[in-house]
This record gives C-alpha cells, structure tokens and sequence, in this order.
C-alpha cells in the first residue's frame, strides 16, 4: 500500500513558476515509477510527467515538455513537478501517481493515486 499526498499548489499568474511536491508513505517508494496527471474542469484527465525508479528516465505530455520537470528524491520518498512559464490552460487538480510495473503515463496504468491540488494560473 502507498498513501501520496500533493501539496505547493495555488494561485498564480501566467509566466509564473510553481513547484509541487508528492510526499509518499511506505518503504517501497523506490521500487515505484512515479507520474502526474492533471485535471481540468469538464475535461479528462491527462498525463502530465513521469520518472521511472531508477530517477533518470522521464517522459512529459507534449503540452508541457520545455516547461515542466519532473524529478524524485528517494530518500525522502518524495517525487517533484517544477512547473515554469506557466499559461491559463495549466489551470487543473494535479495528481500524483505511482504505477508498477509499468510507467504510469496513463490512468490504467496508475496504481495509487494522491488526492490532488489545485492550480490555478490566472491570465
């Protein structure tokens, strides 16, 4: 069992810079491939980034790639979303995630799921 919980999301302006964190619970963070996943309002929700365990290999959405970065620190059990240039269209609840043995990179591939934060960017 894995218990995630996001935080260090807000309200910002466009152009800004935000970074939230997704603090995991448990000894087997590490065996875990980690994501985020956002969603909008009326909309579905979509695959933002992912880092597999072995803390080098990323993937990004493709709205997000150049902007965001996606990191973990497994020490602390602890996965990163750095989030620059951000736009009004980035507003949306973003999730953590945590898949095995697949990369979580879509909802069927998630097997624990945070319970979200909320940013909103303002225009």
């Amino acid at each position: 069992q894995v218990q995630l919980v996001e935080s260090g999301g807000g309200l910002v302006q466009a152009g800004d810079s935000l970074r939230l964190s997704c603090a995991a619970s448990g000894r087997t963070f590490s065996t875990y491939h980690m994501g985020w996943f956002r969603q909008a309002p009326g909309k579905e929700r979509e695959f933002v980034a992912g880092i597999h365990r072995n803390r080098v290999t990323t993937y990004y959405g493709d709205s997000v790639k150049g902007r965001f970065t996606i990191s973990r620190d497994n020490a602390k059990n602890t996965v990163y979303l750095q989030m620059n240039s951000l736009k009004p269209e980035d507003t949306a609840v973003y999730y953590c995630a945590a898949g095995m043995p697949v990369m979580p990179t879509t909802s069927r591939s998630v097997n624990y799921w945070g319970k979200g934060t909320l940013v909103t960017v303002s225009s």
